[in-house]
């Protein structure tokens, strides 16, 4: 689970009601995040210390090692002092809160929480911790996309796109194979624009194809009937 800046970032869920468990993964997974899991809290005291996620989510009372307590020697050990950590439970209190806070959890989402929110949460702590992730460049074989200096080459080629393109082409490159639909990339790429219809997307895809794709060069984008776009997984690769 060791970070790297090419690799997605790894989450550690350390919850012990099944239901919940499979509920986080598969949003964590569903957002491109890599997802490990314990159940116990001494199954994950002994995963931290074979390898260091990028984030945990934990729950607060579990078998073994309390959430707590769990909590508590993270922020003693050099390895996990600064990992991101999002305390989950059950307990509403302010003074619940405020203890989970003292001990070093970063944020605190009480059951039963809200999937949407918990998931912007998790973006916003891995924005802040690993400021890497959202920055630098994202690369594919020949293609390569510079987020800081808002720059697209293809080769020696340079390619000019509008911004709404570039956010296109950031987004599908983000999660390489990943279908999104038409309608999850208008909230994505255009956010809450009303206005916006799903044909939107069809036109901007065939303006960044047109842009990133010359003569017999190979489509890193892949259109999927009836489910939207994706960015090819196996381009650059073969």
């Amino acid at each position: 689970m060791e970070p790297g800046s090419g690799a997605a970032p790894r989450i550690l869920v350390v919850e012990d009601e099944a239901a919940i468990s499979l509920l986080l993964t598969y949003n964590l997974e569903a957002e491109g995040y890599g997802v490990a899991r314990a159940e116990r809290g001494d199954d994950a005291e002994v995963m931290l210390a074979e390898s260091t996620p990028d984030l945990v989510i934990l729950d607060w009372m579990l078998p073994g090692v309390s959430g707590f307590e769990l909590c508590r020697r993270m922020r003693a050990r050099e390895a996990t002092r600064d990992l991101p950590i999002i305390m989950l439970t059950a307990r509403g209190e302010e003074s619940e809160r405020v203890r989970g806070l003292s001990i070093g959890a970063d944020d605190y989402v009480v059951k039963p929480f809200s999937v949407p929110e918990l998931m912007a949460r998790v973006r916003s702590l891995l924005r802040r911790a690993r400021p890497e992730r959202i920055a630098g460049r994202l690369q594919a074989g020949e293609l390569m996309l510079d987020r800081t200096a808002r720059r697209v080459r293809r080769g020696e080629r340079d390619i000019h796109l509008g911004p709404t393109e570039f956010r296109l082409l950031e987004h599908l490159m983000e999660k390489p194979g990943r279908v999104f639909s038409r309608a999850q990339l208008l909230d994505s790429v255009w956010g809450d624009a009303a206005e916006i219809d799903e044909r939107t997307v069809d036109v901007h895809v065939g303006r960044l194809r047109k842009a990133i794709v010359r003569g017999r060069e190979r489509d890193p984008l892949r259109t999927v009937r009836g489910a939207g776009y994706a960015f090819d997984e196996t381009f650059g690769k073969a």
